[in-house]
């Protein structure tokens, strides 16, 4: 009698426990979520704040071109870098973002043979291709970059990593016989 109850004691403090360990998950969760998807958030946000690349290339501004995907994890890496650039050049410096993912830059992509992302082209003032990086990069040597096109250097330089997505390719927008399109 006495171990039936004990063990009736034994399983209420372990539901208990239980249910106290899930609640502080989730209100961590949820007090947390800007920290858990900025990333994601940033990323998704930046399509949204783009210039568009025809006005960028004729605005007489220098240009930060990135080329990016949301489920790339290099590109969320890299994402509160990007922010920060933003935030601190965008008076001075057009900043486009184009998702691969999306068939209406598939003309850009091609132009700068975008083969892996993140790729961030830096244009001067005349739409002359001045950087390009590949992969995920520091953010020193990105600020380095901007500081030589705001002073208008004119030295090209390619910078690639090995850490970088490769892109896929998009079968979405493709017509089957199933596709109803």
């Amino acid at each position: 009698m006495q171990s039936e109850s004990r063990e009736q004691i034994s399983k209420t403090n372990f539901k208990t426990i239980l249910i106290v360990i899930i609640s502080i998950f989730m209100i961590s969760l949820l007090l947390f979520r800007n920290f858990f998807f900025e990333s994601t958030y940033l990323l998704k946000s930046f399509g949204e704040l783009s210039v568009e690349p025809a006005i960028a290339f004729t605005n007489n501004k220098p240009t930060f071109l990135e080329f990016y995907a949301e489920w790339c994890e290099v590109c969320k890496e890299m994402a509160p870098q990007v922010s920060a650039l933003k935030d601190e050049y965008e008076k001075d410096i057009n900043f486009v973002f184009l998702n691969v993912d999306n068939p209406k830059w598939s003309h850009y992509i091609q132009k700068f043979a975008v083969n892996g992302i993140p790729q961030v082209n830096l244009f001067d003032k005349k739409g002359n291709l001045i950087s390009t990086f590949i992969g995920k990069q520091d953010e020193i040597q990105m600020r380095e970059s901007i500081t030589k096109l705001e002073k208008e250097e004119k030295t090209y330089e390619k910078i690639i990593n090995t850490e970088i997505s490769t892109i896929q390719e998009n079968k979405n927008n493709e017509v089957g016989p199933r596709s109803h399109g």
